[in-house]
């Protein structure tokens, strides 16, 4: 089936984001920053020793270098998650959603490509940034997400969001291959290392900002009529008005709670597997960037395989399959040998395969689940604990390595966040959730 015009914009955002959530939050500012922070704390550390002077993480607590990162997810991800709440009640009142998605978009973009600003020791400024990044992005994929509900319908939400994530892999994959050569070639081009990883900073920035006109464009006619029940409260009382409504809705609930644990291993992998790659498995940035190029292009076919597969046997089936895999990703990543450059883009292979998938059919899962009308508000929970927003599982990643300083003990303990999840999502009766929503029921379930 083709996709319409306003399916065409809407693919677009996906190519736009993944750039900086590839090359910025996945690959670069986990090891970057931790890097920084280590020339603060560290200056004279020897490479391979774990530096023990702690830094003050926004100035309110003591942590490792080596835990930075995960740690300021998490904090950026507790933020969000408070935020995005309001920000879903304010976009299902207004009747231009389109406005919201470029503000929230472009105000990322900004933060994404101030971090060319980032070197020696300041590690500060980076945090911040990535903190605005990280509720900008998250904000924006509100809007971003709940338009998929008014421009498809229960039958084509699968192919649909499937479609726009593999765009999505497509745009993030192109810019980070030519930053894989930039970061090769950097001294060809008279190039310090430094200004090739502040350079790659700067263009995810701009390119998240530069292809957001092309949605915002594209999707500023659709047309958005304020429900009635929601026109007449504001976001603060609506905003309670909802979460008293959720107990009606006893299948959403448990979907999103199945969601937030094995959504919080998969994203914890995702964040963190640079860190793991470079320090753990001695990985140079270049080999991890090679790595991720890998996974990213095996994710395009990953994500429209796992569309296909859910037009055959179901979506919820299917991603069960994909945490089963997740579940051998993490087992087989605790094993991956030191220097072994092969084994890490089997690895990277095998997760690019199931990354995509499990993430787009989720998101139309959901869409099944929420009732019309406040899309943009019950999807702000979702993303609350979406890509690169978890913090349960970077908060057990950063704890595991703050008291062991093994990366992979911090990665194996995430096994019990799929285990979890999976149990939790078997459990969800698609068929009542959506019926209970007041939606229409697809074909396959």
């Amino acid at each position: 089936m083709k996709s319409t015009k306003e399916q065409r914009s809407w693919y677009w955002y996906d190519w736009a984001n993944s750039a900086y959530i590839t090359t910025t939050a996945t690959v670069i500012i986990g090891p970057y920053l931790t890097s920084l922070a280590n020339n603060a704390a560290c200056p004279d550390l020897v490479d391979g020793q774990v530096c023990q002077n702690p830094v003050m993480l926004l100035g309110l607590f003591p942590v490792l270098p080596g835990a930075l990162h995960p740690f300021l997810a998490t904090l950026s991800t507790i933020i969000s998650a408070v935020l995005l709440l309001f920000v879903g009640a304010l976009v299902d009142r207004s009747a231009h959603p389109h406005r919201w998605l470029a503000g929230s978009a472009w105000l990322g973009a900004t933060a994404g490509s101030m971090m060319f600003f980032l070197e020696g020791d300041n590690w500060e400024l980076g945090a911040w940034l990535m903190i605005i990044a990280a509720f900008s992005f998250g904000a924006s994929t509100v809007v971003y997400d709940s338009i998929l509900v008014r421009i498809s319908g229960p039958d084509d939400r699968d192919r649909v969001s499937s479609r726009g994530w593999a765009f999505g892999y497509v745009g993030g994959g192109l810019l980070l291959a030519a930053n894989f050569l930039l970061m090769t070639f950097y001294d060809q081009l008279g190039l310090s290392y430094g200004m090739a990883i502040r350079l790659s900073l700067l263009s995810a920035g701009l390119w998240w900002g530069l292809f957001t006109i092309i949605p915002v464009l594209g999707l500023r006619k659709l047309p958005k009529e304020v429900p009635v029940e929601v026109s007449g409260h504001n976001p603060f009382s609506q905003l309670a008005n909802t979460f008293a409504q959720m107990k009606h809705y006893p299948q959403t609930m448990l979907f999103l709670l199945a969601f937030l644990f094995y959504n919080d291993g998969i994203q914890t992998v995702i964040v963190s597997s640079s860190l793991y790659a470079s320090k753990e498995l001695g990985m140079a940035t270049s080999q991890v960037m090679l790595t991720f190029l890998v996974t990213q292009f095996v994710a395009i076919a990953g994500a429209l395989l796992f569309g296909l597969a859910a037009a055959k046997i179901g979506a919820k089936k299917t991603v069960l399959i994909g945490l089963v895999i997740w579940l051998g990703v993490v087992g087989v990543g605790f094993v991956l040998p030191v220097g072994v450059f092969g084994a890490l883009v089997a690895l990277g292979a095998a997760i690019g395969l199931v990354m995509g998938g499990t993430q787009a059919l989720s998101r139309s899962m959901y869409s099944q689940l929420i009732p019309l009308g406040r899309e943009s508000e019950y999807f702000s929970f979702y993303q609350a604990m979406e890509r690169g927003t978890s913090w349960l599982g970077t908060l057990t990643f950063a704890l595991v390595f703050q008291f062991s300083q093994s990366y992979r003990l911090a990665l194996v303990a995430l096994i019990v966040f799929f285990v979890i999840g999976g149990v939790l999502l078997s459990r969800v009766n698609m068929r009542q959730g959506i019926t209970d929503a007041g939606n229409a029921l697809p074909k396959v379930l």
